[in-house]
């Protein structure tokens, strides 16, 4: 009881500390219109969550990027959602986040069956690493209200591997909890993941897109990272396209944004 008592004083210090002004609030909520799926308690709940994740992470800026108070509040918020009933305790393993205007490179390598060592470029929009920090890019995060509709946010992307690495391996299977089975979890991410590949592979082959951003068939573990984003940001297009994923995430993430309050004109 004591420890609890103290933790909640800690929190509310933290709220109040790093407490979001009501205008620059509403700002987030039009941009960012799939946060507003809340009933009164959940959003009370996730501006508390958005105040003490800016409490407990280090924003730096790269690139020559200026970092103001709206740009965090919008990563915070929307890092905060799928937390929202699993608790921030799960980001506990990072701390720092850093923004760059836009896209970068990075120089990757990979070793083939033989042993020889390849290198390439890649541009990416985020990265998450075990232990951080996290890399964002600005362009991206300030694309995902309209980005929306197409199921696409770099930041919850980026913060679904966190949830995925938390014991180690970047493999789609987060810790879950004791009602929800590995061997379950794993049975429906896989089959869910082959019907997706199969479905990107028959999509490139008649020159058309898929519903689901097809950056998801690179393995298991962006696949989960991937649906996560539909599941948040377009949930009726992953209920509709993946519809026993949907049930699984449903259980792990403890929310049913399908279901949630529609989006509502927010007047500032």
């Amino acid at each position: 009881m004591v420890l609890r008592w103290l933790r909640q004083q800690r929190e509310q210090a933290a709220v109040k500390r790093r407490s979001i002004p009501e205008d620059l609030w509403k700002r987030t909520l039009v941009r960012y219109g799939f946060l507003r799926r809340r009933n009164p308690d959940e959003a009370a709940e996730l501006r508390r969550l958005t105040s003490l994740f800016l409490d407990r992470k280090e924003f730096h800026a790269a690139g020559g990027l200026h970092l103001t108070d709206a740009m965090t509040v919008a990563i915070a918020a929307q890092a905060a959602l799928p937390v929202l009933r699993l608790g921030l305790a799960r980001y506990d393993g990072f701390v720092g986040i850093v923004v760059h205007p836009g896209q970068v490179m990075a120089r990757r390598e990979v070793t083939d069956d033989d042993g020889l060592v390849h290198a390439y470029n890649e541009v990416i929009a985020g990265e998450a690493m075990e232990g951080g920090p996290m890399m964002l890019s600005w362009q991206d995060v300030r694309a995902a209200g309209p980005m929306a509709r197409h199921g696409y946010n770099v930041v919850i992307h980026e913060f679904a591997h966190v949830l995925d690495l938390a014991d180690g391996v970047s493999d789609g299977v987060p810790v879950l909890p004791p009602e929800l089975s590995r061997q379950d979890w794993v049975r429906t991410l896989q089959s869910s993941y082959h019907s997706f590949v199969a479905e990107v592979q028959a999509a490139e082959a008649a020159g058309r897109d898929t519903a689901i951003d097809p950056y998801g068939a690179e393995g298991e573990d962006e696949f989960f990272a991937v649906t996560s984003e539909a599941f948040f940001t377009h949930p009726e297009l992953l209920e509709k396209e993946q519809t026993a994923l949907y049930g699984l995430f449903k259980h792990f993430y403890q929310q049913d944004p399908a279901r949630d309050i529609a989006p509502r004109h927010t007047r500032v």
